[in-house]
């Protein structure tokens, strides 16, 4: 090679996919299996995740690094993720896993937001188009619910019901832009620890409805903040707080700063306030940062899209406040 030339970098594909917030959250009574069945709707945030995929040399396997938001609590390793998420994918068309994912995180660690299951949905989307492997949706839907309850949800984005374990997916009708506000914590809580403090504290319902969540539902079609913020519900609330009672107050100086409606958000610790508007957001922030009830606020909207590739002209971040 001439001295005057260099190699051509090789090639790479970044996939952006969102933390998401569960408007509603019904749990029912742990299962043989060892599962709760749920019926959930979910909503895509602003919040989001990058994986960068880089074409690496045949038979190097993958490797994984992680930036940005609590990066140095993020493992490198084969627990990730979305390192299962490339294996799973190069076992389902028959290819070696040679791939070096990079991600660059933006949702809290461990807050109940779905933060390494968007990690898992993008490294499916970004391994799929760096390998040009193809697999239809369909069929990355099915590896998606295979790796993690949320997972699937990463992939669609948007607000969808989820039932089963959350992995079986429904679009579901909005119209307008709701503005979120988002008290996120140092430290996680376990999602199994959680459930399991539901399951010692709480009568689960032996059946499930959706039809429980209609007024809901209703106000996502209305684009009603109103109706929506009186009718956010989280089973796993109570078990959240029973573990983090700091929560409680947090959802409280959320309401006194005029929050349409207060929740945790998944099995918690981040709690999630609904706004009227992007001002009202910022200072629901600043009341909760002026009281020290977290450790850091981030204010967004909703929906937001799942999965997909960044194209190289647009690989600006979205304009979240924090």
């Amino acid at each position: 090679m001439s001295p005057h030339l260099t190699a051509a970098p090789l090639p790479s594909v970044r996939v952006r996919a969102p933390g998401k917030v569960n408007l509603s959250l019904r749990v029912g009574a742990l299962q043989d299996d060892g599962y709760h069945p749920l019926v959930t709707i979910f909503q895509a945030v602003g919040l989001s995740e990058e994986v960068v995929a880089h074409q690496v040399p045949a038979g190097a396997g993958v490797s994984l690094g992680v930036t940005g938001l609590q990066a140095e609590l993020v493992p490198t390793d084969r627990s990730n993720l979305a390192w299962g998420a490339a294996e799973a994918l190069a076992a389902h068309v028959g290819i070696d896993p040679d791939v070096r994912l990079e991600i660059v995180k933006e949702v809290p660690v461990a807050g109940g937001m779905a933060g390494g299951s968007a990690d898992a949905a993008a490294a499916l989307v970004a391994c799929d188009a760096l390998w040009e492997t193809h697999v239809p949706r369909s069929e990355l839907l099915e590896l998606a619910a295979g790796l993690g309850s949320d997972v699937a949800f990463g992939l669609v984005g948007h607000t969808a019901v989820g039932t089963g374990r959350g992995h079986a997916l429904t679009p579901a009708m909005v119209r307008g832009e709701f503005h979120w506000v988002f008290a996120a914590s140092r430290e996680g809580l376990s999602t199994p620890a959680v459930f399991r403090a539901f399951d010692e504290s709480a009568a689960a319902a032996s059946e499930l409805e959706l039809a429980d969540d209609t007024a809901l539902m209703q106000a996502l079609r209305a684009g009603d903040p109103v109706g929506l913020g009186q009718t956010l519900h989280n089973e796993l609330q109570d078990a959240a707080i029973s573990l983090r009672p700091a929560l409680g107050r947090t959802i409280d100086l959320a309401l006194d700063a005029g929050a349409l409606g207060a929740i945790v958000s998944g099995s918690g610790p981040t709690v999630a306030a609904l706004a009227r508007s992007r001002q009202h957001a910022l200072a629901i922030g600043a009341h909760w940062t002026a009281e020290d009830a977290c450790d850091a606020v981030y204010c967004t909207t909703a929906p937001a899209a799942g999965a997909r590739v960044v194209p190289r002209a647009s690989r600006e971040r979205p304009g979240n406040l924090r």
